[in-house]
């Protein structure tokens, strides 16, 4: 599944609890954009709101070949969910600290979808803690880089 946009703070911010692949509703400018990577994610986040699922703050670039109906470029976005996994992004909104936040848009088989997690918030310290961890498993895979090359 090859990405068009990532949204690299998002598991540097959030525990991911779950996920959810979604279609998003778009115009024709709008996919154009998105194919020559013209966009961002890093700050979008997705809301239900009447039994629909909505993604918002999800910047995408004007076509640079548009005329003048081309698209709005943080315009709210339908996603496209079935009825049952729209009821259970709503349940796990409701609860306090979760957010509904995007991880990439990507293609699959000619469709562009949303992969939507449902993210916890991380506190400061387990940012760093993240950090600590990340770096001690880089140095025993170093470790042991060392101890084979010597042993060779």
């Amino acid at each position: 599944m090859p990405e068009i946009l990532s949204n690299s703070k998002a598991r540097r911010d959030y525990h991911i609890l779950e996920t959810f692949e979604a279609g998003i509703v778009l115009h024709g400018t709008e996919v154009k954009a998105l194919r020559a990577g013209r966009g961002q994610i890093s700050d979008a986040f997705a809301r239900v709101e009447n039994d629909e699922a909505w993604l918002y703050n999800a910047h995408i670039d004007e076509y640079s070949h548009g005329n003048i109906q081309n698209h709005q470029p943080k315009a709210p976005r339908k996603l496209l969910l079935h009825r049952s996994e729209i009821a259970k992004l709503h349940a796990h909104a409701a609860i306090k600290g979760n957010a509904l936040v995007p991880l990439n848009f990507h293609w699959k088989g000619g469709l562009i979808k949303v992969l939507l997690a449902v993210g916890k918030g991380k506190a400061v310290f387990d940012k760093r803690e993240d950090l600590k961890k990340r770096e001690a498993d880089r140095e025993v895979k170093r470790a042991t880089l060392k101890t084979r090359i010597a042993n060779t």
